[in-house]
């Protein structure tokens, strides 16, 4: 058989390690600049952990991992014949491949609050499943780079998010918008339109709007029997501003007595106008009014980010989650995360030609293999130069120098070395500069200082 990869995953070349690495020591070493300290999680959770968190859509997405042993023999057969999914997985499988990083966190506080100092901010740097249709940009093995604060209502924290945000993709030069909502303000859009009891349904379609536009989310709220009447009444929603401060005092004065609408303004409004006060420019940021989020947790403040002039999809989202632990038991410790998009955000710096040419690693210098003998002289010359932290190899065959320097230019080595039977003999050393084509001959002493 030709082997082949799964849907939706991919190998990577040392090129591509490199160049995810370059990312991820940007985003870690400013999670650590704000007092994010680092968590890992398992790669797969309890079943129950993960199910009902994420909505409808989410847990259909949800990579499920079959019970060891013979699981079909305690499964009934009603089951089988009535083809009852839903059922069947309840009996046959028990844990599944996370989905994101925010609910393992949850689950995490959870099991350890007693121990924990509030507010406990943790940044986590690992992959996650979901079983989607692969695309552009859209891939069933993803890692996530996420940073979350519990323990805290402030609203501090969400500025200081949004300059998390900006401080990282301002390092990665990458252009970007920060779209900001809340779910408040999705809330009493809901109440506003009469549709409270199908808020779900009304944020989920909503959501959609930059992929199905305007028609596919109306077409899409009249096949959830939202009425035409509480559609036309969100007509404004479509018709924004380019001005993110002008858009929320509008929808002050439409959430006139309309208290939770009003609270999610009032929120939004500090957010933003402090950001600006503290120097970040309106062009950053956007108050977006359709954005939802998709995920059934959030219960403040929205955040996704999109890189500019690239058609990609978002490259950062998250929000507030104030209620996320009490589904384990816990109350009263509200958060708040955000979360980059790793595998977008490497998609966004190669289109844009953004990685720096030292972003790729190689080695410093080839050792050209002339003998057994030479070869063991040359290791210990390798041994000194690892030593000072300088990366070097012998070429392990006994091979004519063409081949050796075709390896070198191949693998991109800067430096071909010929420490042969004279050059030993006489305490030194040849370097050729395979860029320049220059080569030089220094003691070998000099050369290790």
């Amino acid at each position: 058989m030709k082997p082949s990869l799964a849907k939706g995953t991919r190998d990577f070349s040392a090129e591509e390690v490199y160049r995810r690495k370059f990312i991820t020591n940007i985003l870690q070493t400013n999670f650590e600049l704000f007092g994010f300290q680092p968590l890992e999680t398992p790669s797969f959770e309890n079943l129950s952990t993960l199910t009902g968190k994420y909505g409808e859509e989410g847990d259909r997405l949800i990579f499920k991992i079959l019970n060891s042993g013979d699981y079909a023999s305690k499964t009934k057969d009603e089951d089988w014949s009535t083809k009852n999914s839903q059922k069947l997985i309840s009996q046959i499988s028990e844990k599944a491949l996370r989905y994101d990083l925010t609910v393992p966190f949850a689950r995490y506080v959870a099991m350890n609050h007693g121990q924990m100092t509030f507010p406990f901010k943790r940044y986590q740097i690992q992959p996650v499943w979901r079983a989607d249709r692969p695309q552009k940009g859209r891939f069933r093995e993803f890692y996530q780079c996420d940073a979350d604060v519990v323990g805290s209502e402030s609203l501090w924290q969400e500025v200081e998010l949004v300059q998390l945000y900006l401080k990282s993709f301002s390092e990665l030069k990458i252009p970007v918008t920060i779209h900001l909502n809340n779910r408040k303000i999705l809330s009493g859009l809901a109440e506003l339109a009469g549709i409270s009891d199908q808020l779900i349904d009304f944020t989920v379609a909503l959501d959609k709007l930059d992929k199905i536009g305007k028609e596919g989310v109306v077409k899409e709220l009249l096949e959830k029997n939202i009425a035409q009447e509480s559609i036309e009444k969100l007509d404004f929603l479509f018709s924004q501003s380019s001005n993110a401060l002008e858009n929320v005092l509008q929808l002050k004065e439409k959430f006139a007595g309309n208290e939770i609408g009003t609270s999610g303004v009032e929120e939004l409004e500090f957010v933003l106008k402090t950001c600006l006060e503290l120097g970040v420019s309106e062009e950053s940021l956007k108050f977006d009014i359709t954005l939802a989020r998709g995920l059934d947790y959030y219960t403040g403040a929205i955040f996704e980010v999109k890189a500019n002039n690239v058609a990609m999809g978002s490259i950062g989202g998250g929000g507030r989650y104030d209620n996320l632990t009490e589904v384990f038991g816990v109350k009263n410790i509200p958060g708040i995360g955000i979360s980059f998009g790793l595998d977008r955000i490497y998609l966004v710096m190669e289109e844009l030609q953004l990685f720096p040419q030292d972003s790729v690693k190689t080695v410093s210098y080839l050792f050209a293999n002339y003998g057994e003998k030479e070869s063991f002289a040359a290791m210990k010359v390798i041994a000194q130069l690892r030593a000072k932290g300088i990366s070097a190899e012998l070429y392990p065959e006994d091979a004519k120098l063409k081949k050796q320097f075709t390896y070198a230019e191949k693998k991109g080595i800067p430096n071909l070395v010929f420490y042969g039977e004279q050059e030993i003999s006489e305490g030194k050393i040849t370097i050729k500069d395979l860029k320049t084509g220059e080569q030089i001959t220094r003691p070998t002493n000099e050369f290790l200082n």
